[in-house]
């Protein structure tokens, strides 16, 4: 049975790019949505990184719905480097990417329908790195590693899930040339790429993931890249750029 009519979701950061586009596709399969975006909209307007914030809205969620089927984490934290990066701002990028779906997942606990399932979005950050993106690449490694914790916690309760986007358009744009040609699937990532992968890690077809990671990138992470291969040309620090057709 796939999502449907009846189902509770909520979706973090909801209002915009991929949590836009998982929140549409429940929707589109009748599922209830409950969105929080700290930009303003007509969703629970608030910042995820804010203890307070998360007990008010988990408190409206379960008043409204009374379960939740469906919990995707999906705000994302700030991406700063060690040049630039200070204490505090890591911190607010720990506890967007980290401690609010570990928060989130606490709360909703008591109120997991059977058959329930959490989805954390991570990132292809999570493996690979480019410079000076320590905060956002650091809370990306965490919520892959409290995904596997959770799913072995919640064993019964609910399954747990991370999903890693690669490059994702969230503009409408039309990236053609090297843009799309670096990576194996010949194009850059849509929002409804995740947002299908989503819907179908919550539905009883995948009744038998859970602890898993799956990467949807275009194949990216999969090529191997060495100066003069595939037209890439190393320019030391760990930079690289395509040479010119």
């Amino acid at each position: 049975m796939m999502c449907g009519k009846g189902k509770v979701a909520v979706v973090t950061g909801g209002g915009h790019g991929i949590g836009k586009a998982v929140a549409d596709a429940f929707l589109s399969l009748g599922v209830s949505v409950h969105i929080i975006d700290i930009n303003h909209g007509d969703w629970f307007v608030g910042d995820v990184g804010d203890k307070e914030t998360l007990e008010r809205f988990a408190e409206q969620v379960i008043s409204e719905s009374g379960r939740v089927d469906y919990l995707i984490n999906n705000v994302p934290p700030i991406m700063k480097g060690i040049d630039q990066c200070s204490y505090e701002e890591f911190q607010s990028a720990l506890s967007v990417g980290v401690t609010a779906p570990f928060y989130l997942s606490k709360l909703f606990m008591p109120y997991f329908a059977p058959g329930a399932s959490i989805v954390n979005i991570s990132s292809t950050r999570d493996r690979m790195s480019q410079p000076q993106t320590e905060s956002y690449t650091a809370a990306k490694g965490g919520i892959e590693a409290l995904t596997h914790a959770m799913a072995v916690s919640l064993a019964g309760k609910a399954r747990v899930n991370s999903i890693s986007p690669g490059w994702i358009d969230t503009t409408g744009s039309d990236f053609i040339g090297p843009d799309a040609a670096q990576q194996p699937a010949g194009r850059v990532g849509k929002p409804e790429d995740i947002a299908e992968m989503v819907v179908f890690l919550c539905s009883d077809k995948a009744g038998f993931i859970t602890g898993e990671n799956i990467c949807i990138d275009g194949g990216m992470t999969r090529l191997m890249v060495y100066h003069g291969d595939h037209g890439w040309i190393y320019e030391g620090k760990g930079i690289g750029r395509q040479k010119d057709e």
